[in-house]
């Protein structure tokens, strides 16, 4: 008998330390992003190297404070792809949407990364080094979908794996 309610107690335990980890991984790190109404997207331009905010609407953002990639947008605009492209810096670091929660239903980083690798989207240079080793990457669909993220550069992917800053690199504040 002692043995069963032993058996049920590593059980029950077992179980709801399960759920309390899912739970936190999934939900409770995240919160959402108010948006401000006209400088929630804004890509790098080219002729300043600095970011503008763009036209957009349906604005939706989580965020984290546990992890400076955490961050993840959805969005829509009215402005072509094609002067989208003319006007703002590409990026060109490898853009790779990073999964985003499954309640997050809007943003879906396997049909952007699709949608980039077959050509049905751009990504831009939202901001480089947002936080040190971290770019926001802004990705726009041919009819007008948007996508934002944060994603670990060349720099921050050498320093955050405990090597050294690489040649060209700022150097890394205190305590990275």
């Amino acid at each position: 008998m002692i043995g069963k309610i032993l058996a049920a107690t590593i059980i029950i335990s077992a179980v709801v330390a399960g759920a309390a980890l899912y739970y936190l991984q999934v939900y409770a790190f995240y919160d959402t992003v108010t948006p401000t109404g006209t400088d929630d997207v804004q890509i790098t331009a080219q002729a300043t190297g600095t970011p503008e905010p763009i036209v957009y609407e349906d604005f939706r953002a989580i965020d984290s404070d546990s992890s400076p990639i955490r961050y993840r947008a959805c969005f829509s605009t009215t402005s072509s792809l094609a002067t989208l492209s003319e006007t703002y810096q590409p990026y060109t670091d490898g853009a790779e949407p990073l999964n985003a929660p499954g309640w997050f239903d809007c943003f879906d980083a396997d049909a952007i990364g699709a949608a980039l690798e077959e050509g049905e989207a751009r990504a831009f240079l939202g901001e480089r080094d947002i936080e040190y080793g971290v770019d926001r990457v802004v990705a726009v669909t041919q009819d007008g979908r948007g996508y934002v993220w944060h994603q670990l550069n060349r720099c921050g992917a050498e320093v955050f794996d405990g090597n050294p800053a690489p040649a060209g690199c700022p150097t890394p504040p205190e305590g990275y």
